[in-house]
């Protein structure tokens, strides 16, 4: 039995990092807290949104706030996988072969406009970010803890980008738009920053030990059989839709439940409900579906979204007698 004490510790800080971050960021809460389950369940995230909307602001604020070390790498057409994670170089001083790492070797990489790369150099991405860890000469070398890829892509522009194929995009817990702000958040936002720049300002809310404990303790939320199957029902419905091609991978719903037993936290509860599962579905499993005709045509924005909720209506959902722990 997890004390109530140490969810209690867990909603704190997830409060806390979202009042830092929003000390930079006006509104997206909902967003920050995703991204924060991102982090305590150690999943990725794509962001997928017009330039200019702050996407690089938030994981400059995210990294601050929770005192992980940050590294921003601009995907282009001729950026190797090596530059990713590091070459073995000849020292002539000590005449041997010395690791070099690359900007992999960090909590936080923010992989900007991904899709600019070729699909090798995406692919490179594979491996650390599914097992932690890369494999260069040979030589396995362990990434850091907790290690977070936040990456970015124009959803709009598509000449000279390499879509990602689905395997990478199934690595990814949620795919998130950041969206324009309201007229009075604009308003809000010149206001703070006409003067400073209040990212320098920022200072640590979390750190990496508090994250790891909030880990280990998201993982022990009770979830009971019941929403279980209502998750693999979910699913199936998904694999089984005329709309659908390709559903949610068993991947996508190991996924969907280590974030919603953080939700369950930030909501004030030790016990999964239907509704956690509800509130992150979309966000976590739209972008593992792949459409079927006029559905799939590009352009059509949310309509993996519009499938999930649709299913979201058409599966029973658990009594509430027998969700409770």
């Amino acid at each position: 039995m997890v004390p109530i004490s140490d969810y209690n510790a867990v909603r704190e800080l997830a409060g806390q990092v979202r009042t830092s971050i929003g000390k930079v960021i006006v509104g997206k809460e909902d967003l920050i807290d995703k991204l924060f389950i991102a982090l305590v369940t150690s999943g990725h995230v794509l962001l997928e949104d017009v330039p200019g909307t702050g996407k690089t602001l938030l994981a400059k604020s995210l990294a601050k706030s929770v005192a992980c070390t940050f590294k921003r790498v601009q995907f282009t057409p001729d950026l190797l996988p090596s530059d990713l994670s590091g070459i073995y170089y000849f020292n002539q001083k000590s005449s041997e072969f010395e690791f070099r790492p690359g900007p992999l070797f960090t909590h936080i990489l923010l992989a900007d406009e991904i899709n600019r790369a070729t699909p090798r150099t995406q692919s490179s991405l594979l491996e650390c970010m599914e097992e932690r860890q890369i494999s260069i000469d040979g030589v396995t070398h362990m990434l850091e803890n907790p290690f977070l890829v936040i990456a970015t892509q124009n959803p709009l522009e598509q000449q000279g980008t390499f879509p990602l194929p689905e395997a990478q995009l199934d690595r990814f817990l949620f795919k998130l738009s950041m969206g324009y702000p309201s007229s009075e958040e604009s308003v809000h936002i010149l206001k703070r920053f006409k003067e400073a720049q209040p990212l320098e300002l920022l200072t640590a809310a979390a750190s990496i030990h508090e994250l790891l404990h909030a880990r280990e303790t998201a993982a022990k939320v009770f979830i009971s059989d019941d929403v279980l199957k209502y998750i693999v029902d979910l699913a199936e419905r998904t694999r089984k839709d005329e709309s659908v091609a390709s559903g949610v991978s068993p991947r996508g719903c190991q996924a969907l439940l280590k974030a919603a037993q953080v939700q369950a936290i930030l909501q004030g509860r030790d016990f999964v409900t239907p509704d956690d599962v509800k509130q992150l579905a979309p966000a976590a499993w739209a972008h593992r579906m792949l459409l079927r005709g006029t559905a799939r045509t590009r352009g059509r924005v949310g309509a993996a979204e519009e499938v999930i909720l649709r299913i979201l209506q058409e599966i029973p959902v658990p009594s509430e007698e027998s969700i409770l722990p």
